[in-house]
């Protein structure tokens, strides 16, 4: 039984990542497949850009558990080689380009880094509540700082690796980002405001200071999407016909559905978009 509106019984926290809040703001439909859906509908193939991503993170958070005297540009460069993700690329040629120009981002990237600088966190997984959602994520790296006021900050710091140009507003608009800061900060008990993207193409670091008051708005808005979301997910769980599907869980066809893991399931989102090939977002192709 659903623990809302008895006297003195707690209220039900609503579980939730930023990437499944985000999933149910894109689209619903998606989200159900997604989320609810069991067993999920099959994917289409994998991205080479997801490939691309991964395998930079990877090598990026290996680089900093190493020991501190193996924390070279070679290494880093030496940990993505191995690691290569080779899933979604057109053929093995387009794969070792891609490698090639990926080692080159990385080794360019820790180039500018001071190894002996060691984070707080790599992959370090947050978490916080309210009294309406409990809401968890991952963190690239999360660093330590002097700040503009008295003692250390942290940091939130996210890798990036698409071939978008990101701007300040990227960061200072992420949701994503905010709670991670906001959870971060109440997890280890230390002022954390200030996120940043880092993005590997190009080396651009993008970055937004955030007050406790703009934090507080980003939270809000994540239990606002949570509440949406809560409601949906009850009148799956209670039984929904799938007649209703679509009145629950509309789809939201636009010209980035060419992207979908889903598109072969929804017919209005192959109406609405160019279906892309795995590898159609790679930088520079």
């Amino acid at each position: 039984m659903e623990q809302l509106g008895f006297e003195g019984m707690p209220r039900r926290l609503y579980p939730c990542t930023p990437t499944r809040l985000s999933a149910w703001l894109d689209c619903p439909r998606r989200y159900r497949m997604t989320y609810l859906d069991r067993p999920p509908p099959p994917k289409g193939p994998p991205w080479a850009h997801n490939s691309v991503g991964a395998s930079i993170h990877n090598a990026l958070a290996g680089w900093w558990r190493l020991p501190l005297a193996q924390r070279t540009v070679a290494a880093a460069g030496s940990l993505l080689d191995r690691g290569w993700i080779t899933e979604g690329f057109a053929d093995e040629t387009q794969s070792a380009q891609h490698r090639e120009r990926a080692i080159g981002w990385v080794e360019g990237y820790v180039a500018g880094l001071d190894p002996a600088d060691e984070p707080v966190g790599i992959e370090r997984t947050v978490a916080t509540r309210t009294d309406r959602i409990a809401v968890s994520g991952r963190i690239d790296r999360l660093d330590s700082r002097l700040g503009e006021e008295a003692g250390p900050e942290l940091v939130v710091v996210d890798y990036k690796t698409g071939r978008h140009l990101l701007t300040a507003d990227d960061a200072r608009s992420s949701m994503p980002l905010a709670l991670y800061a906001l959870a971060a900060g109440r997890v280890l008990r230390r002022p954390c405001h200030r996120v940043e993207l880092h993005h590997l193409p190009t080396g651009a670091v993008l970055t937004w200071s955030h007050t406790d008051e703009s934090l507080a708005r980003h939270l809000a808005r994540a239990e606002a999407i949570a509440e949406e979301c809560a409601g949906a997910d009850e009148r799956m769980k209670s039984g929904l016909p799938e007649s209703a599907y679509d009145e629950v869980f509309p789809p939201r066809p636009s010209t980035s559905c060419g992207w979908c893991d889903y598109l072969r399931h929804c017919p209005e989102g192959a109406a609405a978009a160019v279906p892309r090939r795995p590898w159609d977002a790679l930088s520079g192709d």
